[in-house]
């Protein structure tokens, strides 16, 4: 169980601001969420419009104060919480009658669930006596989710006084950010995401709520969001070996998930999911005994038992049984629902215009492209309104933004200080490069749509919760940057947070009705179109060492779908017209990727 310990799903964080506030929409319902605590102006303005909600006094945190951005985290993660709790306590004390939140609190809840067991049989109940102790007692179990926080550890970049000068280490990016968390009064986890940062790890060591108090109790507590087994392993016993426990390793899809795509070298999420099933518990003694060695040696207080170690998993999850398998057979303790939840108003801030255009989508709108200027793969909507803006840039040779936020200015390549490879700036500077090598026309286009696919996610990322709230739109800029998963092509329409419930949990099927395939075929598929593009772009590199690579990513692909093959009598749930189609599916793809 996950977060109020009676859900067995989390909503993961998304862009910017699309659940920038999701607690405050969700949480009361015992629903746990993650907030981006990057872009400091969109908390504060989000800060600003929640006081007014709840009547709270807003005063302005200015960036001429000292530690404003770590500053401005805090009291929104505050303001958060104490909006939390109080929707809690006011739903505590709402009456059993049809169409009440707390009635809705009950019904989210999953059939098999202890509690929602209890609530049928408190509903069915004909003693008036005995029934209202029963509701007594069902008040006392409402939790709110968890209020989690994402900190992407790649976006780290140095800060600099009025003066030109830079500012110490613990003002960077990241640093201000986990400060800022750590700083809150949230008894909840930061989620630790994108890459290994080592001051950033380092850091952590410097608030005491991460290591256990006399009971053994942490107030907060790390999540590693990992790709695989050896990379969580090994970021374990970094932060073990500080006294510092990992209370969970949330893994997530290489490409079929939402955002930022991190390929791995053609491991599937399966394996990488018995990897975790088979040597959990043998990584958790293992990180006890080399925590409970270093906070001895700090002179700290140790864990008198093994603290818990939670598994997760997120990425391209479409259908209840596919959720309940991920539970069931891997003996993970939560899913994450990211993508899906776009289309849920009550969840999610998304505007209206972006809105409708998900809501009727087509499967080819999805794509992965090169816009992020981390130069990692990101997922792309084709009819947002930022791939428009960026389009109509360039047609009017002007490709690049306008960069204000600088959160991404990391590239050194032409500049003394950093600049982002998205900005008008570097692309016009790498566009005239690009021209004074004198390529061929074929290898010159290629090489010109690298630069210009590049695009803000700064401003694009954090619009959609300033539109949909009638705030006032940073620098007048509207166009809004999304970046959903592909598995959203299987879901059209906008839907009721009790709808989204209902169909992780299987009381309903919203999905389309376009063919759907396994989520682990639907990996597989992007991992094949990923194994084709290298290929296809890196022919002219036939070295040695790339082909090596290219031959471990094939075997990789080859060993995951021989475990599938294998995984198909456990599917139980399945028809035997599923079952039948995904052989033919596996088969199919063990030919193309021998073909390869």
């Amino acid at each position: 169980m996950y977060g109020s310990e009676l859900h067995t799903f989390h909503i993961p964080v998304m862009g910017l601001g699309f659940t920038i506030d999701t607690p405050v929409k969700v949480g009361r319902f015992g629903i746990s969420s993650v907030i981006s605590i990057i872009e400091d102006e969109l908390i504060e303005q989000m800060r600003k419009f929640h006081c007014g909600l709840a009547g709270e006094e807003f005063v302005e945190i200015s960036v001429d104060m000292e530690d404003y951005r770590a500053k401005r985290f805090t009291e929104y993660l505050n303001l958060v919480n104490r909006i939390v709790n109080k929707q809690t306590e006011e739903l505590r004390g709402l009456e059993f009658t049809e169409g009440s939140e707390i009635v809705k609190y009950f019904e989210l809840l999953p059939d098999d669930c202890s509690v929602r067991k209890y609530y049928n049989e408190m509903v069915a109940e004909e003693d008036l006596q005995k029934k209202v102790l029963m509701q007594t007692e069902l008040r006392k179990k409402i939790k709110p989710g968890a209020i989690d926080v994402n900190v992407m550890a790649k976006l780290d970049k140095t800060n600099y006084a009025k003066s030109g000068e830079a500012l110490p280490v613990e003002f960077s990016d990241a640093l201000s950010a986990l400060r800022g968390f750590a700083n809150s009064d949230l008894n909840s986890s930061v989620v630790f995401s994108a890459g290994y940062n080592p001051r950033l790890y380092a850091y952590v060591e410097n608030f005491n709520d991460f290591f256990p108090d006399e009971a053994g109790i942490l107030k907060k507590k790390i999540i590693l969001k990992v790709s695989d087994y050896r990379s969580a392993h090994i970021q374990g016993k970094l932060f073990a070996k500080k006294g510092l426990w990992v209370s969970e390793f949330r893994i997530e899809s290489g490409l079929n998930c939402g955002g930022h795509a991190f390929a791995t070298d053609g491991l599937l999420l399966g394996p990488i999911l018995e990897d975790f099933k088979t040597k959990k518990e043998e990584m958790r003694d293992e990180l006890f005994m080399l925590c409970n060695s270093a906070l001895i040696a700090k002179g700290r207080p140790v864990f008198d038992s093994r603290p818990e170690l939670k598994v997760t998993v997120q990425g391209g999850i479409g259908t209840a049984n596919e959720n309940k398998f991920l539970l069931d057979y891997y003996e993970v303790n939560a899913t994450g629902w990211g993508s899906p939840f776009l289309l849920v108003p009550e969840a999610t801030n998304v505007d209206d215009v972006t809105l409708q255009e998900l809501a009727h989508a087509k499967k080819e709108d999805y794509y992965i492209s090169h816009a992020s200027p981390l130069g990692v793969l990101f997922n792309n909507f084709r009819k947002s309104s930022s791939e428009i803006q960026r389009k109509k840039r360039v047609d009017k040779g002007r490709p690049g933004s306008p960069c204000y936020k600088k959160f991404l200015s990391l590239n050194t390549e032409f500049t003394s200080l950093p600049i982002c490879t998205a900005s008008r700036e570097y692309e016009n500077l790498k566009i005239k490069q690009l021209k004074e090598k004198n390529l061929p026309a074929e290898v010159y286009e290629k090489e010109y749509q690298v630069i210009i696919e590049k695009d803000c996610l700064c401003e694009g990322l954090g619009a959609p919760a300033l539109i949909k709230n009638g705030l006032r739109l940073d620098h007048n800029l509207s166009a809004v940057t999304i970046c959903p998963g592909p598995n959203l092509a299987y879901f059209s329409n906008t839907f009721s947070l009790k709808q989204m419930v209902d169909h992780i949990y299987g009381r309903i099927n919203i999905l389309n009705s376009l063919k759907r395939p396994n989520m682990f075929v639907n990996e597989l598929s992007l991992y094949v179109d990923y194994l084709k593009n290298e290929v296809r772009d890196n022919i002219h590199l036939a070295s040695e060492n790339k082909n090596k690579l290219m031959n471990t990513f094939k075997n990789n692909l080859l060993s995951g779908i021989d475990y599938y093959k294998n995984l198909i009598p456990k599917l139980k749930s399945e028809t035997e017209e599923y079952i039948a189609q995904l052989k033919k599916d596996l088969e199919s793809f063990e030919s193309i990727i021998a073909a390869i």
